[in-house]
């Protein structure tokens, strides 16, 4: 398996963690430029999702003292995330 990191990994106990684990570093080394196409501009999956969840407001602030409450409305929250993700709304 691969494993793909930023430049902040290349040190030497970063690498050894990796391979430790049976891991094939992918890992851009400090001062390389990326060669072929340029970079594109993607958030990372978390930070995504993260901001799409954020846009609850209810969540955001998080008003609900009781967890089965809380988590009620984070399930719904995404329900209605892949919902809006899944059926495009034209018009």
């Amino acid at each position: 398996m691969h494993l793909l990191g930023d430049r902040g990994y290349s040190g030497q106990p970063a690498l050894d963690a990796v391979t430790k684990r049976g891991y094939h570093p992918r890992i851009r080394q400090k001062g390389k430029a990326r060669r072929g196409r340029p970079p594109k501009h993607r958030r990372w999956v978390v930070e995504a999702a993260h901001s799409w969840f954020n846009r609850f407001r209810k969540l955001l602030v998080r008003f609900e003292k009781l967890h089965d409450s809380y988590l009620a409305l984070v399930h719904l929250a995404a329900a209605i995330i892949c919902f809006r993700k899944a059926i495009p709304i034209y018009g």
